[in-house]
């Protein structure tokens, strides 16, 4: 759907381990099955494309979710922003409606063999396959807003999901993840 554009950031790729740098030097990064898995590039433009902005920009994910540390590597997204993380040799995956992290027990390597064998289950796809059965799709630079937010009770009523731009749905699920955690 999506292959990165030449890599102009070279430095970010040194920063990372072997098995990720292979795979995103392989295409500079990715958006596949229809925007249901965005693979962060080595590049400044476009930013939303950026594994720099993404790890080490001002808005940088860890910036924003206590949850997460400096050092975790957000080299890729699901089509609704929940991240995936790596935190040393394990993947983690931020859930970024609350602000949880899970591990999922997985390295590089097992991930994508885990995407490669069931990208519906291992990328959670359902809310994209509901928007494309309601004639909806997402461009490149897209994720889906969903309205109630999954972790509302609200939510099992049926939500509503639309195509926004990235950032726009990151700034929505770092305020939501920071409003709900002055609840607890």
């Amino acid at each position: 759907m999506y292959r990165g554009p030449e890599i102009d950031d070279p430095e970010i790729l040194e920063r990372l381990p072997d098995p990720l740098r292979r795979r995103i030097e392989d295409g500079n990064g990715f958006v596949a099955y229809d925007g249901g898995l965005h693979v962060r590039g080595a590049c400044r433009e476009p930013a939303w494309h950026s594994l720099r902005e993404a790890w080490l920009g001002d808005d940088a994910f860890h910036r924003h979710y206590p949850s997460l540390r400096a050092g975790d590597v957000p080299f890729a997204e699901d089509a609704v922003g929940d991240q995936w993380l790596l935190r040393g040799d394990d993947i983690i995956r931020l859930l970024a409606e609350t602000g949880d992290v899970e591990s999922l027990g997985l390295n590089v390597d097992a991930f994508f063999a885990a995407v490669e064998a069931d990208p519906v289950e291992t990328l959670g796809l359902h809310p994209l396959l509901q928007l494309q059965r309601e004639g909806g799709r997402l461009e490149p630079g897209q994720l889906i807003n969903v309205y109630p937010p999954f972790c509302t009770k609200e939510a099992a009523d049926g939500v509503s999901l639309r195509a926004v731009p990235a950032r726009e749905r990151h700034v929505f699920l770092r305020d939501l993840a920071a409003q709900l955690s002055r609840l607890e």
